[in-house]
């Protein structure tokens, strides 16, 4: 989706400081920021400042789960309602729930359950089967984290039993405070209020936080929320997101520029390097079916 841009707010700021950027985004007017007088990118370092909470998507964030949504979905319409698989495009619902795209391709009441619980269904079956992998980095990154005494939170708008399954398959719940799902709001993504009702759930101020998304839906809702947000993997990323190629990227973009990629202090925290292997993460490839094609968060 483009976005109209709007002249940057004019103010005297010192050498250093930042600039305070209004976009028009998916919903609603965005601040971002950059380095003062810059016409590059964001630069994280300094938008970051002391937030030490951490919100994380799942699905295309930390698990590259599209195919297998995909693929149980087209398995489902196809026993229930066959009718409706040519006008099944799954490019076309990126970010969606299941009952959202259930809802879209025409069906309502107990067919749109029987759907659903098919879909959920055979999803299941194949995250227990180990179909799901592990996006590169998820474990390094997670871990990163952890061992620099921030906080993370899941915030996906999958079911929870969908979520809590491929948590445990991929050994990724150990890192988690805390899990929102889409079954614990009232909203969902896009909504900025899915967001805000997982600050309002653990009491942390949007400008404590940071968000990492991959969809357009997922990352609309943390900037509308007033969070900074990582867009991951993403050739076309939402105006007032920090685009990263993967979650690598998270950590290599908060190391300062020009200094060899050494530490950094961000908010207490020493953002490095860290190479070699990352043993905890699955196959996966480069993620790049995260990019070309929708993916469900509902499981």
């Amino acid at each position: 989706m483009s976005a109209a841009r709007t002249p940057a707010t004019e103010r005297a700021e010192p050498a250093g400081a930042v600039e305070r950027i209004e976009q028009v985004g998916p919903v609603g007017p965005i601040e971002t920021v950059r380095a003062a007088g810059a016409a590059g990118p964001i630069r994280p370092a300094g938008v970051i400042g002391g937030r030490r909470v951490w919100f994380c998507d799942l699905d295309g964030t930390l698990v590259d789960s599209g195919p297998v949504h995909e693929v149980a979905f087209r398995e489902a319409i196809a026993q229930l309602a066959p009718e409706l698989l040519a006008s099944f495009r799954y490019d076309a619902h990126a970010g969606a729930s299941t009952r959202e795209v259930v809802t879209g391709l025409g069906a309502d009441g107990a067919l749109a359950e029987r759907l659903i619980r098919c879909k959920q269904r055979l999803y299941r079956e194949r995250v227990a089967a180990g179909a799901v992998p592990v996006l590169p980095g998820a474990h390094r990154f997670l871990r990163h984290l952890a061992d620099r005494g921030h906080t993370a939170y899941l915030v996906t708008a999958g079911s929870r039993g969908s979520v809590e399954r491929v948590l445990a398959a991929c050994s990724l719940d150990e890192y988690f405070r805390d899990v929102l799902t889409g079954d614990d709001a009232p909203v969902s993504k896009p909504d900025p209020g899915f967001y805000l009702h997982a600050c309002l759930r653990w009491g942390v101020g949007p400008a404590e936080a940071v968000a990492v998304e991959d969809s357009g839906h997922g990352v609309a809702s943390a900037l509308g929320a007033g969070l900074v947000t990582f867009q991951v993997g993403r050739a076309v990323p939402v105006p007032g997101a920090i685009p990263v190629r993967d979650l690598d990227g998270v950590l290599a973009l908060l190391r300062p520029q020009g200094r060899g990629g050494g530490p950094q202090e961000i908010g207490g925290a020493r953002i490095g390097d860290e190479r070699g292997s990352d043993g905890g993460d699955g196959g996966g490839g480069d993620g790049g079916g995260r990019d070309g094609g929708g993916r469900d968060d509902d499981g």
